[in-house]
């Protein structure tokens, strides 16, 4: 197992617990959940179903008590209700020893979203299961899962019907880190340079089903051309499966991150509303919460600004790439990406795409610049006049009076300073100071992959980020 510690412990804790427990497991798609369950609790799993896409209730109760008569050696009855089907599980699982060396009951209900089919009973018939039988007992562990985060959250998370404040753990399960992916490369044989790693990161993001399909005899771009380009490429229509797997109704969540995709430094609620044309409502709030809960898009403020001054960002790595290289590439030559390296659109591209993983890594830029311990809060600014044109992508606010202000460049060497950007840095330090009236010490810090390179204008940095940092643990 790659990583996953922090998780890996909470199930253990929550099997060796002295109470039942009602534990969801979620995030996007690809990204391990039942992989983690599986690995963790395999063997000594009760009872295992899963939905099935795109079925309705008759089948997916078909399904379930299949599984129930194969799992406990019963007779096939399929019931026509989700109570009833509750019901019939809790007979079966009562019949078990009760033994306490046994340990818990772990009952895995996998895609449990496509379980809840349309006019379906199904949330009334797990609202009886748990509360009127489950939670009474001290020997459950009931883990649910589920890609569709929208309906996890809504439906469990913030529910305010029977399963209000019912469940005793939620797991969020996060793509992986750079030094994860690293791990995962060892494990497997691949043979990559950090570089590359960067690079993969930058395309796949940290989604460990991506980084399955990578073949070790080939180079990196090898394998982006064969998934991403090739006539049968696994990741080829990757994208159109995305959002509709996660969403059940995505088209109003397709619309936002294609509006997105246009504005890489992000827009804000009411620029959202004027590009797709719709008019302001709670709507765009719901598939906003929901899109960023997924981890697609992510909402910031800038300095010193308001909560209804917010941005909206999209930050989906894979859907960047998508964006920037696949869209509308159906016919592109099969060694596209091979080709189309070290291009300025791979250039403008590698900037962007490199800024993205720097935010998915501020805990580890944090840790290089000895800051773990000091609350603090990243922002971004822009200025605000017309004469002093300047912008700040990261800043780092920190409790002990002192903003990191981030500078990011994506360089395959160690950066040069010219002389022209270090009139540019000086300029946009004075002018956010002017700006802002802070009297805070600002402290500019250089994040590249390969640091800086040491000329007469390095100096101008007070501290900085390689590449090689954003892989700490």
């Amino acid at each position: 197992m790659i990583g996953r510690h922090n998780e890996i412990a909470d199930l253990e804790r929550l099997y060796q617990s002295d109470k039942s427990e009602f534990v969801v497991v979620y995030g996007r798609r690809r990204v391990g959940k039942t992989f983690l369950i599986r690995e963790v609790l395999g063997d000594r799993l009760t009872f295992y179903t899963t939905g099935l896409a795109n079925a309705d209730k008759k089948k997916q109760i078909y399904s379930f008590c299949s599984a129930m008569a194969q799992t406990f050696n019963s007779t096939f009855q399929p019931e026509k209700d989700w109570l009833s089907v509750f019901f019939q599980l809790s007979k079966e699982i009562q019949q078990l020893p009760t033994d306490n060396a046994t340990g818990k009951k772990v009952i895995f209900f996998d895609e449990m979203p496509w379980m809840h089919t349309r006019k379906s009973d199904f949330l009334t018939g797990i609202e009886w299961f748990w509360n009127a039988w489950a939670s009474a007992r001290k020997d459950i562990l009931l883990i649910v899962c589920g890609s569709a985060t929208n309906w996890i959250t809504n439906n469990l998370l913030k529910n305010r019907g029977g399963l209000y404040n019912r469940l005793t753990d939620r797991i969020f399960l996060s793509p992986f880190t750079l030094k994860e992916c690293e791990e995962y490369y060892i494990e497997k044989g691949i043979s990559i340079s950090r570089k590359e790693q960067l690079d993969a990161y930058m395309i796949f993001g940290g989604v460990p089903y991506y980084l399955s399909l990578l073949k070790k005899e080939f180079s990196l771009a090898q394998n982006v051309d064969e998934l991403c380009f090739a006539k049968n490429g696994k990741l080829k229509y990757e994208y159109n499966e995305l959002y509709r797997s996660i969403f059940s109704n995505p088209d109003y969540h397709i619309k936002v991150i294609e509006t997105l995709e246009h504005k890489s430094k992000g827009m804000n609620r009411l620029e959202i509303i004027q590009a797709i044309k719709k008019t302001e409502g709670g709507s765009l709030t719901r598939v906003l919460d929901e899109l960023e809960q997924c981890g697609f898009i992510r909402s910031y403020r800038g300095f010193k600004k308001k909560e209804r001054s917010k941005m909206y960002q999209l930050t989906d790595f894979f859907s960047l790439f998508y964006f920037k290289f696949m869209k509308n590439q159906e016919n592109a030559d099969e060694a596209y990406w091979t080709h189309i390296i070290n291009t300025p659109t791979y250039n403008t591209w590698s900037g962007y795409a490199f800024e993205q993983v720097c935010f998915a890594h501020i805990s580890q830029i944090k840790k290089k610049l000895g800051i773990s311990g000091i609350l603090t809060n990243t922002l971004s600014w822009n200025s605000v006049s017309s004469e002093h044109v300047a912008q700040i992508d990261m800043i780092i606010e920190r409790a002990d009076k002192v903003i990191n202000i981030c500078e990011i460049k994506f360089a395959s060497e160690p950066y040069s300073i010219s002389k022209s950007y270090d009139m540019e840095l000086r300029h946009k330090m004075a002018t956010f100071r002017e700006e802002t009236k802070t009297r805070k010490t600002l402290h500019l810090t250089m994040i590249t992959p390969f640091g800086l390179h040491r000329n007469a204008y390095a100096g101008i940095v007070q501290s900085e980020a390689t590449m090689d940092d954003l892989f700490i643990s």
